[in-house]
């Protein structure tokens, strides 16, 4: 496997890949990886001739100093999992290499409503920051489709509006969220919860399972309050915000349609989980 830290080396690889008529699949990850990243990798190394994962802490994104500064790294270990799992190349670079001219950059995307709403209002900036480093991949790897998980549900509608509107031609494979035995969604912050929270963090889940049945004969605002009464009630948690959309506008329903998805955040202590579940 190669490890690529420079944007000229990328386009190069690609470009030599393309040029040989390889098919590339890219799987865009801020390392810390896990086995949510790796069904990723493992679905993009059998769908194409070649698969490259980034590796990149994207600064641009968080719009909590503290979150940045927290967020788990292991490069090494990351590494050793690409390997494993059969990936090309793995690139790496630096912010510098990606922000040469520094992070203000001025461009402003175009995401429509779908970014506007839950992780767009509590996190302003956010996908801007988003838009900028994925499209940055998409064009340093001229990648044929892209992996990115059902976790973040709200980031895949933004990306996909991001390509209509910047005339990206790139195929978005959204995988299946993949979950612990106990059903707590896989992800890098899971580490930073404490034994005690760990424990805890799986009701977030079961709250929801249980409010799928609920919603078969109660309306969509009963079922709203019964999941954050019941998270809530956990311990350690506290529900920032959870919302019942539909699944392609992301706008909020009144009424339980063909196409239902909840989207819930909560923060256990301090660290901050995602997750969603299908209604209809």
């Amino acid at each position: 496997m190669l490890v690529i830290r420079k944007v000229s080396d990328l386009k190069d690889f690609t470009k030599s890949a393309h040029a040989a008529g390889k098919k590339i699949g890219l799987v865009p990850t801020m390392g810390a990886l896990h086995a949510g990243h790796l069904s990723l990798v493992k679905r993009a190394v059998s769908e194409n001739d070649l698969a490259i994962a980034s590796v990149f802490v994207n600064p641009t994104q968080f719009n909590n100093a503290t979150d940045l500064a927290t967020y788990p790294r292991d490069e090494k270990a990351d590494f050793r999992l690409l390997e494993d799992a059969g990936i090309a190349a793995m690139f790496a670079p630096s912010v510098e290499e990606v922000y040469p001219s520094g992070q203000d950059e001025h461009h402003q995307f175009d995401l429509g409503g779908v970014a506007e709403v839950m992780e767009g209002k509590f996190r302003p900036g956010h996908f801007q920051g988003v838009a900028q480093i994925v499209s940055k991949l998409f064009r340093m790897t001229d990648a044929d489709r892209a992996y990115f998980g059902e976790k973040d549900f709200q980031q895949i509608a933004v990306i996909r509006r991001m390509i209509e509107t910047e005339g990206i031609n790139i195929e978005i494979v959204a995988c299946p969220i993949k979950r612990e035995d106990d059903g707590l969604a896989l992800s890098s912050r899971n580490r930073l919860l404490t034994p005690e929270q760990r424990m805890v963090a799986p009701g977030i889940h079961k709250v929801l399972k249980e409010s799928v049945e609920y919603s078969r004969s109660h309306s969509v605002k009963e079922t709203h309050d019964m999941v954050v009464e019941r998270v809530n009630a956990l311990e350690f948690c506290d529900v920032e915000y959870f919302e019942i959309v539909n699944g392609r506008t992301l706008e909020a329903v009144e009424g339980w349609g063909t196409d239902t998805v909840g989207c819930i955040t909560v923060y256990c202590g301090k660290v901050r989980l995602i997750d969603n579940i299908r209604y209809r």
